[in-house]
């Protein structure tokens, strides 16, 4: 949404929980923001998820002219209401989180999420005036918890044995036919011809409620290629070369000045970037302008306590922190940078296969392009790559701004603001 890495805005930890005072910092230029400014109409359908404490700081008051969606990080796909709580106490807030610009939607109950988003979507492409050009950002649910599904969509996978699986399977199709929906209208509606639509992941899978990423190392939340590794397609005619498969190396604060570069826009006037026009990568197959990408530095995360000695130790860069870079085909990673185990898909029937690593292990060096599964620890047989990873994870470091983590504020409950999640302050 800004072309910059986390650490420069203070949001490197964890997520915004709904309680938190918390949201994209206002003095951050947004994609759509940019992108107004050249002319588009502008609409996000779907997950917000970047702060709503304050109404300034809720997607319409961040560069959309139209929101249609919800504001925390997950909701019931049919009741569209959102559980939440403070610390260490049970989850006793309940509040609708399902919004029409400022205005809670009520007559949405028993909707299916994934269908009504599509459907929004669809509608916003059939009212779209053809001579302005238009940015639709669709944010879905799906295939994010909770696992619900139309039943039509899951008896097809009844061979699926194991239950959460099941319902996954069908909430990806569900999805594929919103995004098939969605394309047809384009087409229908006389849009398609200039459109360039991108369909991307966000991060990996969650292992405990259907997802998998074998044979990737670890899963959602952690800085393994099971965690970090994202998967999408670009389908566009104005795709020159097409029908690729590629390995470009892309991050996801790329799209910022691709699609501002390729509206004809500007990035002047925004904070530095840490991103690239990857437009001709994609475009053309040609090499990608990124050839490196900084995972993320957290030292909130679960810090290594009594961390095992290395020869690194003490340098330009504490080890013990949770943090991972890429440059070229080397990935460095320190500290404990979470889920490490290889999670085999449930229909195999095999075990979680557990890493051998020592007690208090915090430094490993893959070559990716060699080893994406992460087995093989280079960090003894190259000892100068880790140099230099460690001298630019600590450049970065240098450059990151205070994590910005607040405590949750009762005053969020949605109790004391007629049951619905929103701005509270």
């Amino acid at each position: 949404m800004t072309g910059r890495y986390q650490i420069h805005y203070g949001l490197q930890h964890s997520i915004i929980w709904h309680p938190q005072p918390s949201g994209l910092p206002l003095d951050e230029v947004t994609l759509p923001q940019r992108l107004k400014d050249s002319g588009y109409s502008t609409h996000i359908v779907g997950k917000w998820h970047l702060g709503f404490y304050k109404e300034e700081y809720t997607p319409t008051h961040r560069g959309f002219h139209t929101f249609y969606g919800y504001l925390t990080g997950a909701e019931d796909y049919w009741t569209h209401r959102q559980k939440g709580g403070l610390p260490g106490q049970p989850l006793t807030w309940s509040g609708l989180d399902l919004r029409d610009q400022d205005k809670p939607v009520l007559d949405q109950n028993g909707t299916y999420a994934t269908h009504l988003f599509a459907d929004k979507a669809i509608e916003i492409i059939a009212q779209h005036d053809k001579n302005k050009p238009l940015f639709l950002f669709l944010p879905l649910q799906a295939v994010h918890d909770p696992l619900q599904a139309p039943e039509e969509f899951i008896s097809p996978y009844s061979h699926i044995e194991d239950p959460e699986r099941r319902v996954y399977a069908a909430m990806a199709t569900v999805m594929d036919q919103a995004v098939g929906n969605v394309t047809d209208a384009l087409q229908r509606y006389g849009l398609w011809d200039n459109t360039v639509l991108i369909f991307s992941t966000d991060n990996g899978g969650r292992v405990d409620r259907g997802g998998n990423n074998w044979p990737l190392r670890g899963w959602k939340g952690s800085l393994w290629e099971g965690g970090v590794r994202g998967v999408g397609f670009v389908n566009s005619p104005l795709i020159k070369a097409k029908g690729r498969t590629s390995d470009a190396l892309i991050h996801i604060s790329d799209w910022f000045p691709t699609l501002v570069g390729l509206a004809g826009g500007s990035t002047n006037g925004t904070k530095p970037l840490d991103s690239h026009d990857v437009w001709e990568a994609i475009s053309e197959g040609k090499p990608s302008p990124r050839k490196e990408i900084l995972h993320n530095i957290d030292p909130m995360f679960n810090t290594v306590n009594t961390p095992q000695p290395h020869q690194w130790e003490g340098h330009m860069f504490n080890t013990s922190v949770h943090a991972a870079i890429r440059s070229g085909d080397w990935k460095l990673l320190t500290g404990d940078p979470g889920h490490a185990s290889w999670v085999p898909p449930p229909s195999s029937n095999q075990p979680w296969e557990k890493p051998k690593d020592p007690p208090g292990k915090h430094l490993w060096l893959f070559n990716i392009r060699e080893d994406p599964e992460e087995r093989t620890d280079l960090s003894q047989e190259h000892p100068q790559v880790v140099q230099e990873l460690l001298e630019k994870l600590s450049g970065y470091n240098r450059t990151a701004v205070p994590v910005f983590y607040p405590a949750f504020d009762p005053q969020a409950n949605p109790a004391l603001h007629g049951d619905v999640w929103g701005p509270w302050r």
